[in-house]
C-alpha cells in the first residue's frame, strides 16, 4: 500500500513537471520570435532570445533591426545589435545608417558608426552624403536675374558640381546656402561688367569670379566647379529707367505749371473781387453826387452855368470812351 502511494505521488509530480515544461515551451514559442532568431543564427549574426524578447516587449521593429544587423555582419562591419537598437529607439533610420556604412566601407571612406548615427539624427541623409562624397553631384540653380553696367538684364543659369565633406555634415549649411551664395556671386560678377556683351562673349568671367570667392565655407559640401549653363538677354533696364525718370520729370514740370496757373487764377479772382469792390464804392460815391449837388444848389455854392459845364464834361468823356472801345474792337477783329 505504501509503495502504491509513493508511485502515485511520483507520477503526479512528473505530470505537473511535464505540464510546466509544456507551458514554458508554449510561452517561448508564443512570445519569442524563433523564426527571426533562427534566421540570425544561420546567417552568422547571433542574437539572444532574451534580447529579441526584450525588443518585442518594447514594441520595437525587431525584424528590421535584425535584418540590418545581418547585412552589417555580411558586409564585414563591426556593429553590435545594441547600437542598432539604441539608434532605432532614438528615432534614427537604421537602414540608411547601415547602407551608408556599407558604402563607405566599400569606398574605403573613414566613417564610424557613431559619426553615421550622429549625421542621421541631425536630419541629414547619411547615405546620400556618402554617395555624393564618392560621386560628385550637380546642382542646377534657378534662373538668376542680373544687370550689367550698360543697363541690360541677363538671365543666368549655373551648374554647380559639389562633393560632400563628411566632417562638415553636422553643423554645415545645406545646398540651399550654396545656391544662394552662387546666385549672389553671379549678380556681383554681371553687375561689375561694363557691357553685357562681355559676359555673353566670355561666360567664364562669371564662373571664375564666383569660384574664386570660396562659397563653400561652413557648408556640408566642397564646390568642385561652377559652370554657366545658359544666358538669356532680358530687358533694357537702363533705358526703361531713363524713360521713367523723364516721365517723372515731365509730371513734376506739369505739376509746377499747374500750380502757377492756379496761383494766377487765384490772383485774377482776387483782382476781380477788388475791382468789384472798387466799383461798388464808386457807385456808392456816385449815388451821393446828386445829393451833394442839390445841397450845393441850396447853399448857393454852384450855379446853373457850373452845372451845365459839368454835364458837357461828362458827355465829352463818354464820347472819348466810346471811340476808344470802338478802336479796340476794330484792332481785335484785324488780328483775327
Amino acid at each position: 500500500m505504501f509503495g502504491l502511494n509513493l508511485l502515485l505521488k511520483v507520477n503526479v509530480g512528473l505530470f505537473i513537471g511535464l505540464g510546466v515544461l509544456v507551458v514554458f515551451i508554449a510561452l517561448v514559442i508564443g512570445f519569442v520570435p524563433l523564426r527571426v532568431w533562427f534566421r540570425a543564427l544561420v546567417s552568422g549574426a547571433h542574437v539572444s532570445m532574451v534580447r529579441l524578447l526584450g525588443m518585442k516587449l518594447r514594441k520595437q521593429d525587431y525584424k528590421s533591426i535584425v535584418s540590418q544587423f545581418i547585412i552589417s555582419k555580411k558586409a564585414g562591419l563591426n556593429i553590435s545589435i545594441g547600437q542598432l537598437e539604441t539608434h532605432s529607439m532614438a528615432g534614427g533610420r537604421i537602414d540608411k545608417v547601415v547602407a551608408a556604412l556599407v558604402a563607405a566601407y566599400s569606398a574605403k571612406l573613414d566613417l564610424s558608426i557613431d559619426e553615421a548615427r550622429a549625421i542621421d539624427l541631425a536630419g541629414r541623409d547619411v547615405l546620400e552624403a556618402v554617395t555624393t562624397s564618392v560621386s560628385p553631384r550637380v546642382i542646377i540653380t534657378p534662373e538668376i536675374s542680373a544687370i550689367a553696367k550698360d543697363g541690360i538684364e541677363l538671365h543666368v543659369k549655373a551648374r554647380i558640381t559639389v562633393k560632400s565633406k563628411m566632417d562638415r555634415q553636422i553643423g554645415g549649411a545645406d545646398e540651399n546656402t550654396i545656391i544662394a551664395r552662387v546666385g549672389e556671386g553671379i549678380v556681383a560678377a554681371v553687375g561689375s561688367a561694363e557691357r553685357n556683351s562681355d559676359i555673353l562673349a566670355n561666360p567664364s568671367l562669371i564662373s571664375e569670379k564666383v569660384y574664386s570667392k570660396g562659397l563653400d565655407r561652413n557648408t556640408a559640401f566642397e564646390i568642385l566647379s561652377v559652370d554657366i549653363a545658359d544666358i538669356d538677354v532680358g530687358r533694357n533696364v537702363g533705358a526703361q529707367l531713363s524713360i521713367e525718370d523723364a516721365e517723372a520729370k515731365k509730371r513734376i514740370s506739369q505739376a509746377k505749371a499747374e500750380e502757377k496757373r492756379m496761383q494766377a487764377v487765384a490772383l485774377e479772382q482776387e483782382m476781380k473781387a477788388k475791382t468789384q469792390e472798387m466799383k461798388a464804392l464808386v457807385l456808392a460815391a456816385e449815388s451821393e453826387i446828386p445829393k451833394a449837388m442839390a445841397q450845393a444848389f441850396r447853399n448857393g455854392q454852384i450855379g446853373v452855368l457850373d452845372y451845365y459845364k459839368m454835364q458837357n464834361l461828362n458827355a465829352d468823356t463818354k464820347m472819348r470812351n466810346a471811340f476808344a472801345d470802338k478802336d479796340k474792337k476794330d484792332g481785335e477783329e484785324g488780328d483775327r
